[in-house]
């Protein structure tokens, strides 16, 4: 990389250099001050010659104004109140003798055309910071600090965040709250002056933490309304802030959240921060995609079409008799499932969910001779083989607890409060991760496990390093990613499902070195709505577990139609969580045809663009997937509730080749089970040709549908 050398001590109105990094359609500028501030975030700006790009810097400085600072203080990459900032600062700290002062200079810049690498100091203070800012090929812009402390005493971190600057139009805020079995839930308010905070103190993003922190242009929604994102890419404790403040600056800003005295630097130590990933587009489906090209452009995503998979859980629970799961494998097999994954129950003292946690061994009064013959059986039927595991967690009744109690993350000589009769064993402890690593390899030596499904249901709790000790929850975290780390690395080919309680650990770090997440432990399709919706602006649907469920759905008793279940699940990781042992053979041929469905369409989920529609009419869910070379799609179009109109109106189809022709067609698996009057609908019965324009502006007339039904369209280009 090309060095700057900058030998000057500017003030904040300096703009003696100015760096463009462009890549993906992004676009971000940088006066190169002391600190450096972001000029712009955004739309690529083109071919910018210095002339016009050092007018750009300039034309963002303010001027001076009476009740203010004679230098009105602008917002940069790490703002201090040494700097005149009185908004939320980057960083934040102290010393034993009191110091918390940091007033920084520009000692070097190392930048490439989408990358830079910036180098600050503080004599005075006793601290150096290096800020990362690289631009992906899809346009994400992700930022990272690595603060240093050079003074002779120990300097105790308590904030460290990137900033990312908004328009002063973006004064609508989107995240998302929730709770287990009801992840994801959409909020919306206004960014007035002042601060908007989301914090996790979870141990885990938890099901209420927000994916992204998103603003935008009033009314921003879908397909329209430029809007700008972030996302911490951490599975412990994490802060999210969006701020407006007076002097004509709003912002983003997200990191780790550290507990008090957790992160203390000794002479000469460092930390980093996990990357902050900010996003934008005209609209959320665009402002998504670039996520989705991020993750699927990385070297470990998942390659190879992925597996219909049959989790045991709602079919079995903890009856575990050999003949049951060799019956329920056999009923797997049949209906063309590929992955057979075995859930809770299979260890050591597991009859129910109070105890056995930590004992990771084969139960032997269940499977006297180990889990050989259903292994030998599931993969006899050509399926692959999965396990369920919880590494991280501890039934007080397990041999684990009892031998080692001091392996138990706690606070205090009382253990924290209980949740599923479980605590959590402190893998930042080398013993407790020495035992944990050697029972994961000892299985996955014995038996050919192609899938661990990694579950994590609980909060972190008074996570401490043990009586009187600080919190563990950061340490924790790095010893989880070593650990998944290590599987991955001495079992090539192993897959490995983020699962917590469903989607409480929901997140960037946890997905790069996972294959896919579950989503909810909620299967009620009309639920699974907006939670597949809103956790797939991050992640892609191939990631995001979704299955057919009992037509009695466990979670929420809602008796539900299994082709509106299937409709549903197929635009993403789609698989089956009900007991196939008790369908008739009708039911039966309905979900082998959904099976065979969702293996011809996902190479088009796993590459495809999601796309959601805005402008339905209320009750009615308008989704699909378009080819990134627009030649095929698949939409569905749910009834979640009654309409307003009778028949509906119509309903778009976006982001096809306006200027190509497409074969449109109802293409429910299930066969010809239409409601009263979609055999009526005239396009639907031999489909219609229609141009890509046609179909984003005017569209088609929905079938008629009861509340709880679901159809898919699928779409060809006529080339």
């Amino acid at each position: 990389m090309p060095s700057i050398d900058v030998s000057h001590s500017g003030s904040s109105t300096a703009t003696t250099d100015v760096l463009h990094l462009r890549r993906g359609g992004t676009s971000v500028v940088l006066a190169l001050t002391s600190p450096p501030s972001i000029v712009h975030w955004g739309e690529d700006l083109g071919d910018a010659d210095a002339v016009t790009l050092h007018g750009l810097a300039t034309a963002a400085i303010p001027q001076r104004v009476s009740g203010g600072q004679d230098v009105t203080p602008v917002l940069s990459i790490l703002p201090t109140p040494a700097h005149g900032w009185l908004g939320t600062p980057g960083v934040e700290g102290h010393r034993g003798d009191g110091g918390i002062s940091a007033r920084w200079t520009l000692t070097n810049v190392d930048a490439g055309t989408a990358h830079a690498r910036i180098l600050l100091a503080d004599d005075e203070a006793g601290l150096a910071a290096t800020v990362e800012l690289e631009i992906g090929a899809s346009g994400l812009f992700q930022q990272r600090i690595t603060l240093r402390n050079s003074g002779r005493e120990t300097y105790t971190v308590q904030r460290l965040a990137p900033t990312f600057p908004l328009p002063w139009d973006a004064t609508e805020l989107l995240d998302t709250t929730g709770r287990h079995l009801r992840e994801r839930a959409p909020q919306r308010h206004s960014l007035p002056f002042g601060t908007y905070l989301r914090e996790s103190r979870r141990g885990r993003p938890g099901a209420d933490a927000t994916l992204l922190l998103t603003a935008g242009r009033p009314g921003f929604g879908f397909e329209s309304g430029r809007a700008h994102a972030i996302h911490v890419a951490w599975s412990g404790n994490h802060t999210l802030l969006a701020e407006r403040v007076p002097t004509g600056e709003a912002f983003l800003a997200g990191g780790e959240l550290y507990a008090p005295g957790e992160i203390s630097l000794a002479p000469g130590g460092s930390i980093t921060t996990p990357w902050v990933i900010g996003s934008w587009g005209d609209g959320l489906n665009e402002l998504s995609w670039r996520f989705h090209e991020a993750l699927r452009a990385r070297p470990q995503h998942p390659s190879r079409p992925r597996p219909i998979t049959l989790n045991t859980w709602e079919a079995v629970y903890f009856d575990h008799r050999i003949e049951r799961l060799t019956a329920l494998a056999d009923a797997a097999a049949a209906v063309g499932v590929e992955r057979f994954v075995l859930d809770d129950g299979w260890f050591h003292g597991r009859r129910d969910d109070t105890a056995g946690l930590g004992d990771w061994t084969v139960d032997t009064g269940v499977y006297p001779r180990g889990l050989h013959p259903l292994v030998h059986h599931v993969r006899g039927l050509g399926m692959e083989f999965g396990l369920w595991v919880e590494p991280e967690m501890v039934n007080p009744d397990s041999d684990l607890a009892r031998e080692h109690p001091e392996w138990l993350l706690r606070a205090r000589l009382n253990l924290p409060p209980s949740a599923r009769q479980q605590q959590v064993l402190d893998l930042a402890h080398p013993d407790a991760y020495a035992h944990i690593a050697t029972r994961l390899h000892a299985l996955l030596d014995e038996y050919p496990i192609a899938y661990l499904k990694w579950d994590h249901n609980r909060d972190l709790v008074e996570a401490g390093s043990g009586p009187g000790g600080g919190s563990h929850v950061h340490a924790h975290t790095l010893a989880l990613y070593r650990l998944l780390d290590e599987l991955k690395a001495q079992h090539p080919g192993l897959e490995i499902e983020s699962c917590a309680s469903g989607g409480a650990r929901v997140d960037l770090g946890i997905l790069d070195r996972t294959d896919r997440i579950w989503t909810s432990d909620c299967l009620d399709p009309l639920e699974r709505l907006d939670i597949q919706r809103y956790t797939g602006l991050i992640v892609p649907p191939e990631m995001m577990g979704a299955h057919l469920t009992s037509q009695t759905v466990h979670s929420t008793a809602r008796v539900t139609d299994p082709d509106l279940s299937a409709a549903v699940a197929v635009l993403s990781h789609f698989g089956i969580e009900r007991d196939l042992t008790t369908v008739d053979d009708a039911e039966r041929e309905r979900i082998a045809a959904w099976v065979a469905f969702a293996k011809r369409v996902r190479p088009l989920v796993a590459h495809g663009r999601v796309v959601h529609v805005d402008g339905v009419e209320p009750g009615i869910d308008v989704r699909g997937v378009v080819a990134a070379d627009a030649a095929s799609a698949v939409f569905t179009i749910t009834q979640a509730a009654t309409s307003a109109a009778y028949p509906a109106g119509r309903v778009r189809m976006p982001y096809l080749d306006p200027d190509r022709r497409y074969r449109v067609r109802l293409a429910t698996p299930a066969g010809e089970r239409a409601d009263a009057g979609q055999s009526a609908l005239t396009w639907a019965q031999d489909g219609v040709t229609l141009t890509g324009r046609q179909l984003s502006v005017v569209g088609v007339r929905p079938p008629v549908q009861y509340p709880g039904h679901a159809v898919v369209v699928e779409l060809t280009a006529q080339d």
